[in-house]
């Protein structure tokens, strides 16, 4: 057995590598999980009544008692994707105030980001959280989970202790998920169409999606795309850092491993009792070095609560597409690296380029001024090829904002409920 002080210097090898590809909020989860110091200290009946006390009670709620503890009825949908994998879905069916169902009641998808989870717009305070006040405005209120989080880690034939499970990016939730999931709510809800809400990844899927289905631009009424994300060639985010090892899957993948990304909460709930309950700015540096700086919208007393419930994790094959995209001018598909693989999945020697004009859906696009993964210059890149139907740039707002900012139903939700409650 490897003594403590060989994998704590094993742990600061990773560190170091990871730090200069990622944000120090995944360097210190990677990393740190795997010390035995750490382990120790997570003995699972001693850190339940560590964090349990002083805390927020929502830092240890499932997204189920995150929404019925407000007074909302919750629901729990399972998906099945024609590949397998077994997506759960959320529904808040009606408004706290059951005058306000009615059956004309418009239905609203809400897509969460990279590494993220339904719990994205959920955990603000209830009127600040985007699920919360479109279901008491009278909206029937879906929340997706991607393939591969902690809410979605299910598969009729695979288990996540499988490499294979984890042989997915964001190619595959576009091609599989998106159109599983929305078929799903719209023949539950008996509609023809529904309202999109999707951020950062969120948007990713959705334009891929519908720049190859033209059936599924017919059933979203409008898109609304919080802090789009498309090509990725300007990005500041950390994340480039990762760039240069992505020209190699192969060496990529035994830096970073061939499996999950990040899907236990174990030390993300340690973080948010023993770290950000004390040290919320500290938190929430860690946040920010990813997507950018932003503290004017933030409620610093939410940080253990943001912290409990992120990252949810994905496949390390997404974050390779993603350090892939860096390298490319284009918003494009896989890239296998090999004439002859590339050839096996698309029938052409390079990855296929989503061609955006095919984007038919009208989209209200939101940006922020200090967002590092949505830039301007990506953006600007992005909106002559798809039916602007409203844009709005918020300049004092980072990437995380959209979900989490304390003044976001003012700065956002407001500029959009006229559009899902069409008079």
């Amino acid at each position: 057995m490897m003594t403590i002080h060989a994998v704590s210097m094993q742990c600061l090898s990773s560190i170091l590598a990871i730090l200069i590809s990622m944000t120090l909020m995944m360097v210190v989860s990677m990393t740190c999980a795997k010390s035995l110091r750490f382990r120790s200290m997570l003995n699972e009946e001693h850190h339940q009544k560590q964090y349990k006390v002083g805390l927020d009670p929502e830092v240890n709620m499932t997204p189920t008692e995150l929404i019925t503890s407000k007074g909302f009825p919750c629901e729990s949908h399972w998906v099945t994707t024609e590949d397998g994998y077994i997506l759960r879905l959320y529904r808040i069916p009606q408004a706290r105030n059951p005058k306000n169902v009615t059956e004309s009641k418009p239905v609203a998808f809400l897509q969460h980001g990279l590494l993220g989870s339904a719990t994205n717009f959920l955990t603000n305070p209830v009127n600040e959280s985007l699920a919360f006040i479109l279901a008491d405005a009278g909206a029937d209120v879906w929340i997706a989970n991607s393939r591969g989080n902690i809410y979605s880690s299910n598969h009729t034939r695979l288990k996540p202790h499988q490499r294979e499970f984890w042989q997915f990016t964001w190619d595959d939730m576009a091609k599989y998920d998106l159109p599983a999931s929305i078929d799903y709510v719209l023949k539950h809800t008996r509609k023809q169409q529904l309202y999109y809400v999707g951020h950062s990844q969120g948007t990713t899927i959705a334009f891929a999606r519908l720049s190859e289905d033209p059936e599924l631009n017919s059933k979203i009424r409008h898109f609304i795309a919080l802090a789009p994300v498309t090509r990725v060639w300007h990005t500041k985010t950390p994340l480039k850092k990762l760039s240069p090892y992505a020209d190699s899957i192969s060496h990529f993948l035994n830096m970073f491993g061939n499996g999950d990304f990040w899907t236990s909460q174990t030390f993300t709930r340690w973080m948010a009792g023993h770290l950000c309950n004390v040290w919320g700015s500290a938190c929430a540096d860690i946040m920010f070095v990813a997507c950018g700086f932003d503290y004017k919208s933030l409620n610093m007393t939410r940080m253990p609560v943001y912290e409990a419930h992120n990252p949810g994790g994905t496949s390390v094959m997404n974050i390779l597409k993603w350090a892939q995209g860096i390298n490319s001018h284009h918003f494009q598909k896989f890239d296998w690296e090999s004439e002859t693989e590339n050839m096996k999945h698309y029938n052409q020697t390079t990855p296929p380029i989503y061609n955006l004009r095919n984007v038919k859906v009208p989209v209200s696009v939101f940006t922020g001024g200090k967002d590092w993964l949505s830039v301007p210059e990506d953006v600007e890149w992005l909106l002559p090829q798809i039916k602007v139907a409203n844009f709005h740039d918020i300049t004092h707002y980072a990437h995380l904002d959209f979900i989490w900012g304390y003044d976001s139903p003012q700065h956002i939700y407001s500029k959009f409920m006229s559009i899902i409650f069409q008079k």
